[in-house]
């Protein structure tokens, strides 16, 4: 994962992706990575990086096997059952840092892409 991250800060680096992007894009990265490696059988992970527009998209896409779509979960507060998980709240962060977020089937109808957009500018020089 740690790979996945600074292959992550050193292409936003080279396309001149702003500070707080590059740093938001690197958690929304681990938190799906993550995902995908715990709660999948997959034996490969792929994440790929495009900027669309003003846009910054991320995906990550599992081999996994299951019909199970990753999903937040809500606590409802923090007297809520899940405030002391110590997992679980992955793609609430994912949520919070980016403008869009979702899950689509991947190739060959094996395993999920999940994929975020972050708005990006690139930095000025």
């Amino acid at each position: 994962m740690a790979e996945a991250r600074r292959r992550v800060i050193d292409r936003l680096t080279e396309w001149d992706i702003g500070a707080l992007v590059r740093d938001n894009a690197q958690l929304v990265i681990s938190e799906l990575f993550t995902n995908a490696v715990k709660h999948t059988d997959s034996d490969k992970v792929d994440c790929e990086l495009r900027v669309t527009g003003i846009r910054l998209r991320l995906e990550v896409a599992d081999r996994g096997g299951g019909p199970a779509r990753p999903r937040a979960r809500h606590s409802g507060g923090s007297a809520g059952p899940d405030h002391e998980r110590e997992s679980g709240r992955g793609l609430m962060l994912v949520s919070a840092l980016a403008e869009e977020w979702g899950v689509r089937p991947g190739g060959g109808g094996r395993g999920h892409v999940v994929w975020a957009e972050l708005g990006c500018a690139r930095s000025v020089p």
